[in-house]
C-alpha cells in the first residue's frame, strides 16, 4: 500500500468513514451520495474559473485562480480515493490497470489521437481496464 493509501485509510479512520478491505457493497444510496457530494467539489470550478477570467498576466488573480484549481484536482483525487477504500477497492492497483489501459489507446501510426478538446482517443489497439479490475477485487484462490 502506497504512502498516499496509507494516509486515505488513517484519513477514513479518523473521520469514521468506512474503510474496507474487501469489495464492499454499500448500495445506491452510498453511490447517490458520492456522485452528488462529487458534483458539488466540481462546482467550485466556478470561482476559479471567474478568477482565471480576471486574470490577463500573472498576478494575484492568476496565482489565485492556479491555487484554487490545484487544490480542486487535488480533492477531487482524495475524495475519490477515500470513496474506494470505503468500498474496498485497491485504489494502487486500480489506478495502475486503468493506466495500463489508457496506454494502450494509441493509433495505428503509435501517435496520440486526440478531439477537439484535447481527450484521449482510444485506437485500435485500445484493451478496456474491466477484465484487470474484475481480478483485482474479485482474485481466483489458487489451490
Amino acid at each position: 500500500m502506497s504512502d498516499f493509501q496509507e494516509q486515505i485509510k488513517r484519513f477514513n479512520d479518523m473521520y469514521s468513514i468506512a474503510s474496507n478491505d474487501n469489495p464492499t457493497n454499500l448500495g445506491v444510496t452510498r453511490l447517490d451520495d458520492f456522485i452528488n457530494i462529487l458534483k458539488e467539489e466540481i462546482e467550485e470550478y466556478k470561482e476559479i474559473r471567474y478568477n482565471m477570467s480576471l486574470a490577463q498576466d500573472k498576478d494575484l488573480f492568476h496565482t489565485i485562480s492556479m491555487v484554487g484549481l490545484y487544490d480542486l484536482l487535488m480533492d477531487i483525487q482524495v475524495y475519490c480515493a477515500s470513496e474506494a477504500r470505503r468500498w474496498g477497492m485497491d485504489n494502487d492497483k486500480g489506478l495502475a490497470a486503468v493506466m495500463e489501459s489508457n496506454f494502450s489507446k494509441l493509433g495505428p501510426d503509435g501517435f496520440p489521437i486526440h478531439d477537439a478538446r484535447g481527450k484521449v482517443l482510444k485506437g485500435p489497439n485500445f484493451f478496456p481496464p474491466e477484465d484487470e479490475l474484475t481480478s483485482i477485487l474479485f482474485p481466483k484462490e489458487t489451490t
